[in-house]
C-alpha cells in the first residue's frame, strides 16, 4: 500500500544533465537583469533629493492595511477591486510557492540535507497553489474583458495636454504593454496548469501520482482531457520537455523585464503606499527660501519619495476620471503629468546623468515635459491624491513645479495681481485693511478686538468673508448666532492678513511664509481659547501648516462648532426650514480634513431634506476656486467645474437649495447657478444662513450693508 508520506514531485525528474544546466544558466541570467534592473531603479531614485523622515512604522502599517484589503482599489470600482484582489493573491500564493521549492531544493536539501516537501505538506501545498493559479488566470481573463469590452474612457490614454502632431500625443505603446503584461502572466499560468497536468498523464501508472490527482483539482480537470483526446504516458513525456522550457522562459521573461515594465508597480506600488504622507495636500512640504533652487526646477529636484510614486503609477486613470479640470476640458490629466514625469526620469536619470543636460527641466514644451497651463489648470482639489490606489501625491509635486514657474514669473496677469494685493494690502481685494472689518458696523453689538481683550473664541475671518460684498451677509449672520448662543467671541480687524493657504498652492512659498509668519506672531499676542473660521481655506493652513512655523492653535470650522452650540442648546430655533436641498461638499473641510458629518448633522437638526447629489464627500466635485484658480479667469468657451457642479444638483427633482459651507464655494456656484439658467430653480445658500433663518434672526438683527461699507 502507498504511504501518503513517500507523496512527492521530482522536480527535474528525467532530465538530463546538460538541461539542468541550461535551466540553471537561463535562471541566472534572468536573476541578473532582474538585479541589474532593480539596480538602475535604484540609482535613479538615489539621484532625487531627500526630504523630511516620515514615520516609516506607521506607514507600513498603513500600506499593509491597504495592500491586504484592497480598499484604495476597490473603492469606485469593485469590479477592478475584486479582479485584482485574485491576482494579487493569486500572484502572491505563487511566488511563495515557487520561493518554497526553492528554499528546499536548492539552500536545504543540498546544504543540510533538510526535505519537507512531501506527504500531507506536498498535498495542501498543490492544493493550495492550484486554487490560487485558477485565482490569478480568472482575474487576468477579468481584467481582460474590462479593459476591451468595457470601452472605459479613463483607460484611453490620449492626452488632454498634446495635439496629434506633437512628438510625445502618442502613447499606444503603453496600451501594448498593458496587454503583455495581461497575456505574459496569463500565459505563464496555463502553460504550469498544462505541464501539472501532462505530469499527471506521463506518471499515471505510479499510484503516488494518479490516485492523489484530485489534489492539483485544475490539472487532474486537464489531464482527463488530455487523455481523452487520446495522450499516452510516452506523448506526455516528450511533450513535457517543451511544456518545461516554454513556462521556464517564460516565467523567466517575466521576472528578467520585472524592472524595465509596468511590472514593476508590484515592488514601487508598496513603496509608495509605505513613504507617503498621510496628509500630502492638505500639508505641503515647507520650502527653504535660502536654497539656490525653489521648487520642482528640474527632475533631478524630485524628491527620491516622488521619484519612486512616478513608477508606482499603473496608468489606471482613477484620477484622471476624478480630475475636475480634465472633466471639463482644461489640459490637465494627473495621470499624464506624472507619466510625463516618469518618461523624463526614465529617459534621463536611468542611464549617465550629466548636470549640463537642459533636458532636465520638469517644464516646457519639448517632449515629456509638462507646460504650464497644464499646471495652472489645476485646483489642489486633492481628487487624484484621494482616489489614487497606490498613493501618488499629486498635488505636492504639482505645487512644487508651480513654485518653480512663480520663481521664474511664468504666471497669468491676473494671478500675478492678485499676489501683489496681498502682499502689499494683505488681502486678495487690494482693499485698504482698515476697510477689513467695516462689514461689522451694520450689526447693533460691538465685536471685540481680540488683540486687546481676552476672549473664549477668536474668529479669523478671512479674505471673502471680510470684503466679498455676496459673502458679507453670511458673516453678519455668524456674527448674529455667535451673539445669540451668548459666545464670547472677537476678531483681530485690521490686523488679520490673508490666511496664506492659496497663495501656498498657487506656488508662491515665500508670500505664504510671510503670512503665515505674521499672522502666527498677531494671534500669539491675543488671549483666547480657540480659533474659529467660517473659511474652510484659511481652517486648513491654521491647521496643519501653521504648525510647521510654531503657531500651534485649536482650531475649528464654524459648521462643526455651530453644530455643537445646537447640540448643547445654546442655540435656539424658531422653526423647522422644511427645505429639499443638497450640500456641497467643500475640498478643504471634506477631503482634505474629513469634514464630512457636522454640515449634515446640523443640516437633519434644521428640518432640511437633505438629498445627496452622485459625487459626494470625499468624491466631492470641485467649484473650481482652489490653488489660487478663483484669481485666474477661466475661458469663456469652456465649461466651468462649478457650472458642471451645478447641473449636477440641477438634476435633483424640486431640489430649493444648493447648500455650501465655505465663502469661495458660493461665490463660484452663485455665478454658476446663473451661468447656467437655473436662478429661478433653486438657491446657492450658506449653512451659516440657514441656521439663521431658522432663528428668526435675519431680518431682525441686522441692518442692510451701506454702499461705501461694500468692499
Amino acid at each position: 500500500m502507498q504511504n501518503p508520506e513517500n507523496v512527492t514531485r521530482i522536480l527535474f525528474e528525467g532530465f538530463p544533465t546538460w538541461m539542468l544546466v541550461a535551466f540553471y544558466f537561463v535562471a541566472a541570467a534572468a536573476i541578473g537583469c532582474f538585479s541589474y534592473g532593480c539596480y538602475i531603479q535604484v540609482r535613479k531614485y538615489c539621484r532625487g533629493k531627500p526630504s523630511a523622515v516620515r514615520n516609516l512604522g506607521a506607514g507600513l502599517w498603513e500600506m499593509s492595511k491597504a495592500v491586504l484589503s484592497h480598499r484604495t482599489i476597490r473603492r469606485r470600482d469593485k469590479f477592478a477591486g475584486h479582479s485584482h484582489a485574485m491576482i494579487f493573491f493569486g500572484f502572491t500564493v505563487l511566488f511563495i510557492g515557487t520561493s518554497i521549492i526553492t528554499l528546499q531544493y536548492d539552500i536545504l536539501q543540498p546544504l543540510a540535507g533538510i526535505t519537507f516537501w512531501h506527504g500531507s505538506f506536498y498535498l495542501w501545498f498543490s492544493l493550495c497553489i492550484d486554487i490560487a493559479g485558477l485565482a490569478l488566470v480568472v482575474g487576468l481573463i477579468l481584467m481582460m474583458i474590462r479593459r476591451k469590452w468595457f470601452c472605459l474612457p479613463k483607460l484611453d490614454y490620449t492626452r488632454s495636454d498634446r495635439a496629434p502632431g506633437d512628438s510625445d500625443y502618442n502613447r499606444d505603446g503603453y496600451r501594448r504593454e498593458d496587454w503583455l503584461f495581461l497575456w505574459l502572466l496569463v500565459l505563464i499560468s496555463v502553460t504550469g496548469f498544462v505541464l501539472e497536468a501532462d505530469r499527471l498523464v506521463w506518471l499515471q501508472q505510479d499510484p503516488s501520482v494518479w490516485s492523489h490527482r484530485w489534489w492539483s483539482p485544475v490539472g487532474a480537470v486537464i489531464a482527463l482531457s488530455m487523455r481523452g483526446v487520446g495522450l499516452s504516458p510516452g506523448g506526455a513525456e516528450e511533450l513535457r520537455y517543451f511544456l518545461w522550457w516554454l513556462h521556464g522562459l517564460l516565467a523567466f521573461s517575466f521576472l528578467a523585464i520585472l524592472p524595465f515594465t509596468k511590472a514593476k508597480h508590484i515592488f514601487t506600488g508598496i513603496g509608495s503606499l509605505s513613504i507617503r504622507d498621510p496628509h500630502p495636500a492638505a500639508r505641503l512640504p515647507k520650502a527653504n527660501l535660502e536654497s539656490e533652487v525653489i521648487g520642482y526646477q528640474e527632475i533631478t529636484d524630485l524628491s527620491w519619495e516622488h521619484l519612486v510614486q512616478l513608477d508606482a503609477c499603473t496608468r489606471c486613470g482613477r484620477c484622471h476620471e476624478a480630475c475636475p479640470a480634465n472633466a471639463t476640458g482644461f489640459p490637465l490629466s494627473p495621470r499624464d503629468l506624472i507619466l510625463s514625469l516618469r518618461e523624463l526620469s526614465a529617459t534621463k536619470l536611468e542611464g549617465g546623468l550629466s548636470t549640463a543636460d537642459l533636458g532636465l527641466r520638469t517644464t516646457g514644451g519639448g517632449p515629456n515635459q509638462v507646460r504650464s497651463d497644464t499646471l495652472w489648470s489645476c485646483r489642489t482639489c486633492a481628487a487624484c491624491v484621494e482616489i489614487c490606489p497606490v498613493g501618488i501625491e499629486h498635488v505636492p509635486i504639482i505645487v512644487e513645479m508651480r513654485r518653480s514657474l512663480v520663481e521664474s514669473g511664468e504666471m497669468e496677469s491676473t494671478l500675478q495681481s492678485a499676489l501683489q494685493q496681498i502682499q502689499g494690502k494683505g488681502n486678495s481685494f487690494g482693499e485698504n485693511k482698515r476697510k477689513r472689518a467695516a462689514w461689522t458696523k451694520n450689526l447693533d453689538f460691538k465685536i471685540k478686538d481680540s488683540r486687546k481683550d481676552a476672549v473664549d473664541v477668536l474668529w479669523f475671518v478671512g479674505d471673502f468673508a471680510s470684503l466679498d460684498p455676496g459673502y458679507q451677509k453670511v458673516s453678519l449672520a455668524f456674527a448674529r448666532i455667535l451673539s445669540a448662543a451668548g459666545i464670547d467671541f472677537g476678531i483681530i480687524y485690521e490686523a488679520e492678513l490673508n490666511a496664506g493657504n492659496d497663495v501656498r498652492r498657487a506656488g508662491e512659498e515665500g508670500l505664504y511664509q510671510h503670512l503665515a509668519e505674521s499672522n502666527i506672531d498677531t494671534l500669539g499676542k491675543c488671549k483666547f481659547k480657540r480659533i474659529v473660521t467660517t473659511d474652510p481655506h484659511s481652517f486648513n493652513t491654521i491647521k496643519n501648516e501653521y504648525p510647521d512655523f510654531g503657531g500651534k492653535f485649536n482650531v475649528e470650522h464654524a459648521s462643526t462648532f455651530i453644530g455643537r452650540l445646537l447640540d448643547e442648546g445654546l442655540i435656539t430655533l424658531a422653526r423647522p426650514l422644511g427645505y429639499r436641498a443638497t450640500y456641497h461638499d467643500p475640498c478643504h473641510l471634506g477631503r482634505l480634513n474629513r469634514g464630512f458629518s457636522a454640515p449634515r448633522e446640523v443640516l437633519g437638526t434644521l428640518g432640511v431634506e437633505l438629498v445627496e447629489m452622485d459625487r459626494t464627500k470625499e468624491n466631492s466635485f470641485c467649484c473650481g476656486a482652489g490653488g489660487g484658480r478663483i484669481w485666474m479667469a477661466d475661458p469663456v468657451d469652456m465649461q466651468k467645474p462649478s457650472e458642471n457642479r451645478v447641473q449636477e444638483a440641477a438634476a435633483i427633482d424640486d431640489l430649493e437649495v444648493l447648500v455650501v459651507s465655505c465663502p469661495k464655494c458660493m461665490n463660484m456656484l452663485e455665478d454658476a447657478v446663473k451661468s447656467t439658467g437655473n436662478q429661478n430653480k433653486f438657491k446657492v445658500k450658506e449653512l451659516i444662513e440657514l441656521v439663521d433663518e431658522a432663528m428668526g434672526s435675519s431680518s431682525v438683527a441686522a441692518r442692510a450693508i451701506e454702499p461705501e461699507n461694500v468692499a
